[in-house]
């Protein structure tokens, strides 16, 4: 094997051209899915303190929101709902007519070829912000299951191209997959959140989605951030009951997930760059600490790097204008 000085690693790298041509992983705007917040009401588009940029938008604001997206080139949306009312069952997740199934039927009315993704889960939508039934504290996980399985048939049937379940509640992908296609959406993938951890990343979203639990934690089901083996069990059989895509969420902090499980399982693969993510690399650049744009798109490279087909996140927008500005 050749060794210095006949061996110069460097001289691939002296020319911009050559460094393009060679570069192994590049980031497209077709990666991306973008993160929105539906609220009730009507001309409505209030900014998320946390999250400069994001914002609480009614089902109006929301679908001129989706044509600029659709014209920036971004493929996809995963729609998060804030109702007006919550209770302690989450009833506004599986209303017919809910924030969230009003804003499916009215972007696939005005926006064609833009495919919309749905959140499944009910901590936006109880009283006590947790994401199932309550038993004392105790979030009881058959009893969510079967509110789960309601809330995503209400959005495949008002027209969501992809379910994708957060709850993260043992046996839901399979009772989601059993229920769609005994009401005929065999067609509908779902893209479960199969490995989502109990992270402090999550603030600013909380903050967003109204969802903040009123008391304890979400430990007893989403996971331990110490824990690789058994995200791989996770995801494992979640594939197993008929997911279609996997993600892992964070993202940044939890590359090794993201190899781990692409090389394991070849799946489609998704990773959420979440709030805190997007928040910190905000502040630091506001702040002239970092160079903004630079360290998005190196984030948004690592999390492609480390095998993730698509990524959520809250730079969809900033990146793909990025993109057009430095690849022309």
């Amino acid at each position: 094997m050749a060794v210095y000085p006949t061996k110069r690693l460097r001289r691939l790298r002296y020319s911009p051209i050559v460094r393009d041509m060679i570069c192994e992983t590049i980031v497209t705007k077709k990666d991306f899915i973008y993160p929105l917040f539906v609220v009730p009401g009507k001309n409505i588009k209030k900014e998320v303190k946390s999250m400069p940029g994001n914002y609480h938008m009614s089902v109006d604001e929301i679908v001129r929101e989706c044509k600029e997206i659709q014209s920036l080139g971004i493929p996809a949306i995963i729609l998060f709902g804030i109702p007006e009312y919550k209770d302690e069952v989450g009833s506004g997740a599986y209303d017919p007519n809910g924030v969230i199934q009003q804003a499916i039927k009215a972007i696939k009315k005005e926006v064609k070829d833009l495919l919309v993704i749905t959140d499944v889960c009910l901590c936006e939508y109880t009283s006590h912000g947790h994401c199932g039934v309550l038993k004392g504290e105790e979030v009881l996980n058959d009893e969510t299951v079967e509110l789960l399985v309601k809330e995503a048939v209400s959005h495949a049937e008002a027209g969501a191209d992809i379910i994708a379940p957060s709850d993260m509640m043992d046996g839901r992908i399979g009772a989601i997959r059993k229920a769609l296609d005994q009401k005929g959406f065999y067609k509908t993938p779902i893209l479960s959140y199969a490995a989502k951890y109990a992270s402090g990343y999550y603030g600013p979203f909380r903050e967003a989605a109204e969802s903040t639990p009123a008391f304890g934690d979400r430990k007893s089901h989403q996971m331990d951030p110490g824990n690789s083996n058994e995200a791989m069990r996770e995801i494992e059989d979640d594939i197993e009951e008929g997911a279609d895509i996997i993600m892992v969420k964070p993202a940044g902090p939890y590359l090794d997930i993201i190899y781990r499980a692409k090389q394991k399982f070849g799946l489609p693969t998704a990773a959420y760059q979440v709030s805190g993510e997007f928040a910190m690399i905000k502040a630091a650049g506001k702040n002239g600490c970092i160079d903004e744009e630079r360290v998005m798109m190196e984030s948004l490279t690592a999390i492609k790097r480390a095998g993730a087909d698509m990524i959520l996140t809250y730079f969809a927008k900033d990146a793909a204008k990025y993109l057009d500005k430095t690849r022309k």
